[in-house]
């Protein structure tokens, strides 16, 4: 498995903030619907964006110890 370049990361992260925010909007529209059938559809999707982002957490985690490990950073005086 290869290191994950800084892009790659930059990507996954970006994918991860979009899931959050479906996630949270199809959650506030399931609480406030009406129709049982959207309150359906929106839990369903709620769960489709939690794997999603649960699919990208361990994106990340696997290739976390791949990353490059940046040397300590010391103070002079």
């Amino acid at each position: 498995m290869q290191p994950l370049t800084a892009k790659e990361v930059e990507y996954i992260v970006d994918s991860m903030s979009n899931e959050e925010l479906m996630l949270k909007q199809c959650a506030a529209t399931a609480s406030i619907s009406a129709n049982a059938a959207i309150t359906n559809l929106c839990v369903s999707q709620s769960k489709t964006h939690e794997q999603h982002l649960q699919s990208l957490m361990n994106l990340l985690t696997q290739h976390q110890s791949l990353a490059p490990q940046q040397p300590g950073t010391t103070q002079q005086h």
